[in-house]
């Protein structure tokens, strides 16, 4: 496991739900080598699955970027030393309102 302590940038989840998320990863990071950063994700993604329910994603590496959907509660991004995890549950995009384009397509008229 990578020495030090996990450290939090943004989150949405309550605490108990939080220090799971810390604890696999922990977990994930002495079963495998940090550079095996799709195996991390992958044991991360399963461990949060199978408590919380499918729906579940996991980008783990050390350099990324991303702008994500996410259901309210379950966001986490945090960093073991240059390693980050972003781990969050998708949300479903609504049914698209049939007005939405309206406008647009009066400017193609």
């Amino acid at each position: 496991m990578l020495e030090g302590k996990a450290v939090v940038g943004e989150t949405d989840m309550l605490q108990t739900m939080q220090q799971v998320a810390l604890d696999v990863a922990a977990k994930a990071l002495d079963f495998f080598d940090v550079t095996e950063a799709t195996e991390i994700a992958r044991f991360i993604k399963k461990e949060f699955d199978r408590a919380y329910g499918s729906g579940w994603q996991c980008i783990v590496g050390t350099d990324f970027g991303s702008f994500v959907t996410h259901c309210s509660g379950c966001f986490i991004y945090f960093c073991f030393g240059s390693l980050a995890i972003l781990l969050f549950r998708g949300s479903a995009a609504t049914e698209p309102d049939p007005h939405h384009f309206s406008a647009l397509e009066t400017l193609k008229a």
